[in-house]
Formats: structure tokens, sequence, C-alpha cells
């Protein structure tokens, strides 16, 4: 069986991660996505992302440890 890798987060894999969140990071991230009017796994995605390469978006542009 291959397992095909893709660059960003499906909403299933959303639902699980923020049920794994504390509380008040799952409201943040849930508050955050309908403040800027995106989906809640490119909201996730891009806090990642962001989190590794501060210049990245999403994770197909993340280059971690870039700048650092």
């Amino acid at each position: 069986m291959q397992v095909e890798m893709v660059e960003r987060i499906s909403s299933k894999d959303a639902e699980v991660i923020l049920k794994l969140l504390p509380e008040r990071i799952r409201s943040a991230i849930i508050a955050r996505a309908k403040e800027i009017d995106y989906p809640i796994e490119a909201t996730i995605e891009m806090a990642i992302a962001s989190f590794l390469d501060t210049e990245a978006i999403s994770f197909s542009d993340c280059k971690p440890n870039r700048g650092y």
C-alpha cells in the first residue's frame, strides 16, 4: 500500500487536531479562522508553518530553519 503525501491538512485531520488541543488554544484557533475567514484546516496549517518558518504561509512554502 502506497501513501500519497499531500502538503495540506484535511478538514478531518483538523477536527482531530482541534480535539487534542487545550480548550484555550482550540478557541483561539477557531476565533482566528473566523476573523480571517479561512477554513480551520488552513488556519492550523498557517500556525504550524509560521512557527517553523516565519516567512511561510502554508506547508508548501515552509522551509524549516530558514532564517535561523
